[in-house]
C-alpha cells in the first residue's frame, strides 16, 4: 500500500513542480512601477544619506523572474539599492507572483563639500531592470550640493516668475545659483555681481498642449532687466549645472538666455555663456548691450537679433552649431572688435535678413527695416561663405556697412546674388583658406597667430582702448577682432 502513496505522492509532487514551472512568463515582460523617477528631495548642506522606495508591480496572471537589477554606473554609483530585502549592487533571479509587487529601497550619501565635479548639483543614475529580454529603467534624482536652488530643486519642467515690482534683486550670495525649468523675470530688474555663477538644469519637458521644449531657460518678461556686471577676475557665467569633466565641452545642456519683447534694457558685461541651445535671443524691439562677452559651444546660434536693438564690442562667438550671429526680420546692431569663430558646421558666421518667411517657399513673408554696421570684426569659418545676406524686396532698406573687417566670401559675390558686396565692406580683407589668422583653431584658441592678417588692420576706436582681455590696443594699429595681440 505504501508503494501506492509514494507513488501518487510522486506523481503529485512532479505535477506541482510542473505547473509551478509553467506558472512563470516566458520572452518579454514589460513590468509597471510606482514611479519613473525616484526623488531624493533633500538638499544635502552636509554629509548624510536618504532612503527612498519604490514599487515594481507585476500585472499578469503568471509570476515573473526578473534577471537582474542594477545600477547602470556600477561601482561608481552613490546609489545602494535593496531589493525585496536583498542587498547589493547586482540583485539576480527576483521573483515576483501574479497580480504582486515588490519594493525597492534606494540609498543615497553626499559630501556636499566635495566639488561639483565630483559631486554635482544634481546626481542622476538610471536603475536598470531587466526581465526576459526587455531592459526597463527608474531615474534616480538626488541634489548633491548646497546651492540657491530657483525656484526650487522639484521645478523641472515648471515655469517660475520673478517679481520686484519694478525694483531690483541682486544675486549675490557666494552660493552658486540653479535654476530649474524657466524662469521669467518680470517686474523686474535682476541684478548678478562680479563671480556670481548661474547653473541651469535642462531637460525636455512637456507643455499642457502636449508640445515638446527643452526647458532650463532665462527669460526677460515684461518690463524686466537683467544686468549682468562680472569683471575680468571675476566674470558672471552661465553654463549647464553639469561639472563633471565629460560636459565640459557638451553643447545644448540647457535652452539659453531669452529677452522678450517687453523687458527694459539688458546688459553683459565680462560673462560667460556656453554649452547651451542658444546663446542669446533678443526679440522685437528690445534693447541689448553686450561687452566682453563670450557665447561659446552652443547647439543652435549664439547671439539671435529679431527685430531687436543690440550694440556689442570685444565679444568672441565661437564654436557654435548654428551662426555665430544671426539678425533676422530688420532691427537696429552695431558691433565692434568682435570676433566670430564659425568652424566645423554648414552654417554662416553671419546672417543678415530684413525679413521672415512664413511658409517654406517664402512666397509670404513680412519685412522690416535693418541696418548693421560693423567695425574691427572677424567673420571668419570652414566654408567658402561665411556670411549669408537674405531680402525679399526693397521696399525696405536692406543697410550694411563694414569697415576694416575680415570676411570670407566666394559665392556671395557672384553676379546673381550680390556682387556689389565689398561697396559694403569697404575697407575689407577676404581671407583664404592658406592664411594665417588664429593661434590655434583645433584647440579653440582665438588670439591672432604671429602671423595673424588681423595684426595691425583695424581703425582706432578712442572709446574702446582695451579688448576683452583688458589689454591695452595699440593707439594707431590695433588688431582687428576680440583679441589684441600681445
Amino acid at each position: 500500500m505504501w508503494r501506492f502513496v509514494g507513488f501518487f505522492l510522486g506523481i503529485g509532487l512532479l505535477a506541482f513542480f510542473s505547473c509551478s514551472k509553467e506558472q512563470f512568463a516566458t520572452g518579454p515582460v514589460t513590468l509597471r512601477f510606482s514611479t519613473d523617477t525616484l526623488t531624493f528631495d533633500t538638499v544635502f548642506t552636509q554629509v548624510g544619506s536618504a532612503t527612498r522606495y519604490f514599487k515594481i508591480y507585476n500585472d499578469l496572471d503568471k509570476s515573473v523572474r526578473i534577471d537582474k537589477i542594477y545600477m547602470q554606473k556600477g561601482t561608481a554609483s552613490k546609489f545602494n539599492i535593496n531589493v525585496d530585502g536583498t542587498p547589493g549592487g547586482v540583485v539576480e533571479q527576483v521573483e515576483i507572483g501574479p497580480h504582486d509587487s515588490i519594493y525597492v529601497f534606494a540609498e543615497v550619501t553626499i559630501d556636499p563639500d566635495q566639488p561639483p565635479s565630483v559631486s554635482p548639483f544634481v546626481i542622476s543614475e538610471p536603475l536598470i531592470i531587466e526581465t526576459g529580454g526587455t531592459s526597463q529603467q527608474v531615474i534616480l534624482e538626488a541634489w548633491g550640493q548646497n546651492a540657491n536652488y530657483i525656484p526650487s530643486h522639484t521645478a523641472a519642467g515648471g515655469v517660475a516668475v520673478l517679481s520686484c515690482n519694478l525694483g531690483t534683486e541682486t544675486w549675490d550670495d557666494p552660493k552658486p545659483y540653479v535654476i530649474y525649468g524657466v524662469l521669467v523675470i518680470q517686474d523686474c530688474t535682476l541684478q548678478l555681481p562680479p563671480g556670481t555663477r548661474i547653473y541651469v538644469h535642462g531637460g525636455v519637458a512637456l507643455s499642457p498642449d502636449t508640445v515638446v521644449y527643452s526647458d532650463g531657460l532665462l527669460y526677460v518678461g515684461e518690463n524686466g532687466s537683467l544686468q549682468v556686471e562680472g569683471t575680468l577676475d571675476n566674470p558672471v557665467v552661465f553654463q549647464g549645472d553639469r561639472l563633471e569633466s565629460e560636459f565640459d565641452d557638451v553643447p545644448g545642456q540647457w535652452a539659453g538666455i531669452r529677452v522678450g519683447e517687453k523687458s527694459r534694457p539688458v546688459s553683459f558685461q565680462h560673462a560667460q555663456i556656453v554649452n547651451s541651445i542658444v546663446g542669446i535671443r533678443a526679440d522685437s524691439a528690445t534693447s541689448l548691450s553686450l561687452d566682453k562677452v563670450q557665447i561659446r559651444n552652443t547647439t543652435s546660434s549664439a547671439l539671435i537679433g529679431v527685430h531687436a536693438n543690440i550694440q556689442a564690442q570685444n565679444c568672441l562667438f565661437a564654436d557654435n552649431g548654428g551662426y555665430g550671429i544671426q539678425l533676422e526680420y530688420g532691427g537696429n546692431y552695431d558691433f565692434t572688435y568682435c570676433t566670430v569663430a564659425n568652424y566645423g558646421n554648414e552654417a554662416s558666421a553671419l546672417k543678415i535678413a530684413n525679413a521672415l518667411c512664413l511658409n517654406a517657399n517664402c512666397d509670404q513673408f513680412i519685412q522690416a527695416p535693418i541696418h548693421v554696421q560693423m567695425k574691427n570684426c572677424i567673420l571668419a569659418g570652414s566654408q567658402k561663405d561665411e556670411i549669408e545676406l537674405f531680402y525679399r524686396t526693397d521696399q525696405v532698406p536692406f543697410d550694411y556697412q563694414m569697415r576694416h573687417c575680415i570676411v570670407r566670401v566666394a559665392d556671395l559675390t557672384k553676379p546673381n546674388f550680390f556682387p556689389d558686396f565689398f561697396d559694403h565692406c569697404n575697407p575689407c580683407t577676404n581671407m583664404t583658406g592658406t592664411d594665417k589668422l588664429f593661434a590655434n583653431v583645433d584647440e579653440q584658441d582665438y588670439h591672432p597667430d604671429t602671423l595673424s592678417i588681423a595684426e595691425g588692420r583695424a581703425m582706432p576706436v578712442p572709446a574702446i582702448p582695451d579688448d576683452i582681455e583688458e589689454q591695452l590696443r595699440d593707439p594707431n594699429a590695433p588688431d582687428i577682432g576680440c583679441y589684441e595681440r600681445q
